[in-house]
């Protein structure tokens, strides 16, 4: 017999139903591990040639996507040093080679922060 569920009030939110310890304890089991990258302004970002190398930099992010390796990308429009922040689904050192390969990275344009995360079966946006 399931567990009783209770409704919680979010303040600024709809009334959203809390899973059960068993619930949380499954979707946790099946997480799965990934690199997050964290894309930063670097020494070169203001540089004249900033535009069209941040232009390839965004070319070679979608074909990364394309590709299956590079599936969550998220530019960073506030305006802060922070530039970017995505999801790679391939091994850190993999994404070490791809990151150093990039145009805007070897450029002083930006340079990263990998971390490692984990993602949840059926997580996407909507």
């Amino acid at each position: 017999m399931y567990a009783r569920r209770r409704r919680h009030y979010i303040p600024g939110m709809d009334k959203i139903e809390i899973i059960s310890d068993e619930e949380f304890k499954e979707n946790l089991s099946k997480a799965k591990s990934y690199v997050g990258i964290v894309l930063i302004e670097g020494p070169n970002y203001n540089s004249p040639e900033a535009k069209a190398i941040i232009y390839q930099h965004g070319k070679r992010n979608m074909s990364l996507r394309k590709a299956g390796k590079f599936p969550v990308i998220f530019p960073v429009t506030d305006g802060g040093r922070i530039k970017g922040m995505g999801v790679f689904c391939v091994s850190e050192d993999e994404v070490r080679e791809i990151m150093n390969g990039d145009p805007g990275v070897q450029a002083g344009i930006f340079t990263y922060e990998l971390h490692a995360v984990r993602g949840f079966p059926g997580a996407t946006l909507p």
